[in-house]
C-alpha cells in the first residue's frame, strides 16, 4: 500500500509499505477514507518530538471504512463507516473506567521511553513517535486499529466524511479544552490560537455556555473564520498589545478562562519568541512557552487557564508568582476522545457544532509534502489526503 512517511526533519515520502494485518484479536483493520492533517503533526516534522525513526507512518486524524475485524471485536463490523480517537485506550485500566483515556496504563508498549522524562507514560497515539507507542499513522492507504471497540465510532447516516474526520482529534481536542476550562454561564473565554483545535474550542466554548469568546492569532484567514464562522472576537497579535486589549475588552478585569490552543511551537512579534528560538537553539529549552505566559498574565484573579496545545520539554520563565498570587487553576492533558466523541456526532447531526469548513485543500498521499508544507507556513486551515 501507499504510505507517507518520516524521513526526517522536513522530509515527508510518499512510499511503498507492507499492508496491515491482524495482530490481536481486539483489532480492526480499515480503509482509510479521509486523514486530516495536524498541529501536533508538524512538532514532528519540524524535528520537536524526538525518537522519530526513518520510515514511520505518520497521520492520526482519521475515518475509514471497517474492513476486517479480530475475532474478540463486537461494537463494529465489516463494511461499517467510522472515526477513529487519535489516542489509544485498552478500556480495562482504571484511568480508561475514569474515562482518562489519554492516560491509558495498557496502549503504549513503549512506556519506558516516556517514563523517563515524563515519570509515567501516556497512552499511545497512532503515528506520532515511538515515545507514543510506535504505532503506524493514517496517512496511509490502510491502517490497523488495536481496542478497536474502544476507539471506533459508527458515524450517523447523512453525516458527510468531510465533517466526520475532525471528530477524531480537532473537535474532541476543542471540546476538551473548553471542557477543563470550567466554562460558566456568562464567562468571557480567551483563546489563543485560531486553528483547527482553536476553531474547535471556540464553538465548545460557546455550546458551554460562554458570553463571549475573544480568539487571539495573526492569520488574517484564521481570523476571519473564527470571527464569520465560529463566532468570536478577534485580536490580530501583530497589530495589538494583546495584553492592554484584553483588560479594555473586559473592563479591566481580564477574562474568566484563558485557553492555550498552540503549544511549543509558540511565535510572537516581541522578544520573548527570539528569546525562547535562542535557548532552543542552544538546547536550553525545547519548547516556546509564549502563549502559556500570556494566558497566565492576562487570566483575571481566581480564573482557569486551560493547557490543551502539546507541550513535549522543559520551558523557563513561566510567571508562577502570578498565577499563584492569583489563585489561578491549572487543567491540562492530551484529549479523551472516547469520553467525547458520541456526543460531538450527536452535536454535529442536529447542526450544533460546524466542523466542514475547516477542509481547505484535500489531496492525494502523492502530494504529501506540499500538503504539509502549505499547513506549515498556514497557508490552509486544514489538509485532508483522500488516499483511494
Amino acid at each position: 500500500m501507499k504510505a507517507l512517511c518520516y524521513n526526517g526533519v522536513g522530509d515527508l515520502r510518499t512510499e511503498r509499505v507492507p499492508d496491515p494485518t491482524i495482530l490481536n484479536p481486539k483489532d480492526a483493520i480499515l480503509r482509510v477514507i479521509l486523514s486530516s492533517v495536524c498541529g501536533s503533526d508538524l512538532h514532528l516534522l519540524n524535528g520537536y518530538v524526538p525518537t522519530m525513526r526513518e520510515g514511520d507512518i505518520i497521520g492520526h486524524e482519521f475515518m475509514g471504512e471497517v474492513i476486517e475485524t479480530g475475532s474478540e471485536v463486537k461494537k463494529i463490523k465489516k463494511g461499517d463507516r467510522v472515526v477513529v480517537c487519535s489516542i489509544l485506550g485498552c478500556g480495562e485500566c482504571q484511568y480508561c473506567q475514569d474515562t482518562q483515556w489519554s492516560l491509558c496504563d495498557n496502549s503504549n508498549p513503549h512506556a519506558w521511553i516516556p517514563e523517563k522524562a515524563y515519570g509515567d507514560s501516556p497512552a499511545g497515539i497512532f503515528g506520532y513517535s515511538h515515545a507514543f507507542g510506535g504505532y503506524a499513522g493514517s496517512h496511509a492507504d490502510y491502517i490497523r486499529v488495536p481496542y478497536a471497540d474502544r476507539g471506533c465510532f459508527v458515524i450517523p447516516d447523512g453525516l458527510p466524511d468531510e465533517a466526520a474526520v475532525f471528530a477524531s482529534d480537532a473537535m474532541p481536542t476543542g471540546f476538551m479544552a473548553a471542557d477543563l476550562a470550567d466554562i460558566q454561564p456568562g464567562n468571557v473565554v480567551a483563546i489563543w490560537g485560531c486553528g483547527g483545535v482553536g476553531q474547535m474550542a471556540i464553538q465548545s466554548a460557546f455550546l458551554l455556555g460562554a458570553s463571549r469568546v475573544i480568539a487571539i492569532d495573526r492569520e488574517a484567514d484564521r481570523l476571519r473564520m473564527a470571527k464569520d464562522i465560529s463566532g468570536a472576537e478577534v485580536l490580530d497579535f501583530s497589530k495589538v498589545d494583546v495584553q492592554e486589549a484584553l483588560r479594555e475588552m473586559t473592563g479591566g478585569r481580564g477574562p474568566d478562562r484563558c485557553i492555550d490552543c498552540v503549544g511549543m511551537e509558540a511565535v510572537s512579534e516581541g522578544l520573548d519568541y527570539y528569546y525562547d528560538k535562542t535557548k532552543q537553539f542552544v538546547r536550553l529549552e525545547s519548547d516556546r512557552p509564549i502563549v502559556l505566559r500570556e494566558a497566565i498574565m492576562a487570566c483575571r484573579k481566581g480564573g482557569t487557564v486551560s493547557i490543551i496545545g502539546v507541550y513535549g520539554g522543559l520551558v523557563d520563565s513561566i510567571p508562577m508568582g502570578a498565577a499563584m498570587n492569583k489563585a489561578l487553576t491549572f487543567r491540562m492533558g492530551q484529549q479523551h476522545g472516547q469520553r467525547y466523541i458520541p456526543r460531538l456526532l450527536e452535536h454535529l447531526q442536529k447542526g450544533e457544532l460546524n466542523s466542514r469548513f475547516m477542509l481547505t485543500h484535500k489531496m492525494s498521499l502523492d502530494e504529501g509534502m506540499k500538503g504539509y508544507d502549505l499547513f506549515n507556513k498556514k497557508e490552509t486551515m486544514r489538509v485532508v489526503f483522500a488516499p483511494q
